[in-house]
């Protein structure tokens, strides 16, 4: 699925608290699931060894969002940021990895 970061509404992190996300799967097929889960399991990588951040695309019960952060964890349900802020997976459309750069080309 493509994403066009200009419908997108940035958000801090702090206020994801205070969405509402409705509990059904945003991404049609099997073969996207498995790459959100590939994009989050480096994002996280890369934030816990490099401090890198991402920017997540996600959809709340109002739209679809974006967030610059850091992946401290994952869960089977949630990607866990700063300060026990969560997204539920199910809810994300796309990771992009912001600072990778080719110094980490091994990764």
């Amino acid at each position: 699925m493509f994403i066009n970061s200009t419908i997108s509404t940035p958000v801090k992190k702090e206020y994801i608290a205070s969405l509402h996300f409705p509990p059904y799967e945003v991404l049609d097929s099997p073969e996207e699931i498995k790459q959100r889960k590939a994009d989050i399991e480096r994002g996280r990588f890369l934030g816990n060894a490099y401090k890198s951040k991402v920017v997540i695309y996600f959809k709340d019960s109002k739209g679809l969002k974006q967030v610059e952060t850091t992946i401290w964890s994952i869960t089977e349900t949630q990607v866990m940021l700063k300060n026990n802020m969560s997204i539920p997976l199910n809810r994300i459309f796309k990771v992009k990895l912001q600072n990778e750069s080719l110094k980490y080309s091994n990764i």
